[in-house]
């Protein structure tokens, strides 16, 4: 836990930088329902392997305008001279992997989409469609994977997503809201609880 100068206790790894802050209080683990929100995320968790998350944070507004608002359906478009131009973006990680994996991705979701009305609805299964609320009082007890996040990695490798081994699933689940993570010393662990999630 840290104590920011606003005196609010929050979860440690965010640090005292303002950008960290936000993230945290206002969108990490709030469950999220919105297909193009979930594709960004996961985009990012994806993008963030072998980095820190706040360098992906801090290209988010890149990443948006590189990736066309993160619209699945566009991205799934993508051809390679979209690609090409991507690797020589230097707003983005330009990592010529993930680059060509989010093409892919996208390509992906649609089908999921297409298959079960939403990627939302076919995600939130793993879950039986309410959040998982765990009660960790030190970061220290908070697991980097999950036998679930185990299952939902290879659930999506199965469809033909790549970047999604069990650590970015755990991550993607934490921030899309599936698990409650925030500590129980945190001023936001109680409030998302208390946050409904819609079937």
């Amino acid at each position: 836990m840290t104590t920011a100068p606003d005196s609010i206790s929050r979860c440690a790894w965010c640090g005292q930088d303002a950008l960290y802050q936000a993230y945290h209080d206002r969108e990490w683990g709030v469950p999220l329902h919105d297909d193009r929100s979930l594709f960004e995320l996961l985009t990012l968790e994806g993008a963030q392997a072998g980095l820190s998350w706040i360098t992906v944070l801090r290209k988010r507004d890149n990443y948006r305008a590189a990736f066309a608002g993160f619209d699945p359906a566009q991205v799934a478009r993508f051809g390679p001279t979209d690609e090409a131009a991507l690797l020589t973006n230097p707003g983005i990680v330009r990592n010529r992997l993930k680059v060509a994996s989010t093409i892919t991705n996208a390509r992906a979701f649609l089908a999921i989409q297409a298959e079960f009305g939403s990627f939302d609805a076919w995600l939130w299964r793993f879950v039986d469609g309410r959040p998982i609320h765990n009660t960790w009082a030190d970061l220290s007890q908070v697991p980097a994977s999950t036998p679930l996040s185990d299952a939902l990695s290879k659930a999506l490798r199965k469809r033909g997503f790549r970047f999604v081994g069990s650590t970015i699933c755990y991550a993607f689940m934490q921030s899309a809201g599936l698990v409650n993570d925030h500590l129980t010393g945190c001023f936001r662990h109680l409030e998302v609880a208390g946050l409904s999630s819609p079937a």
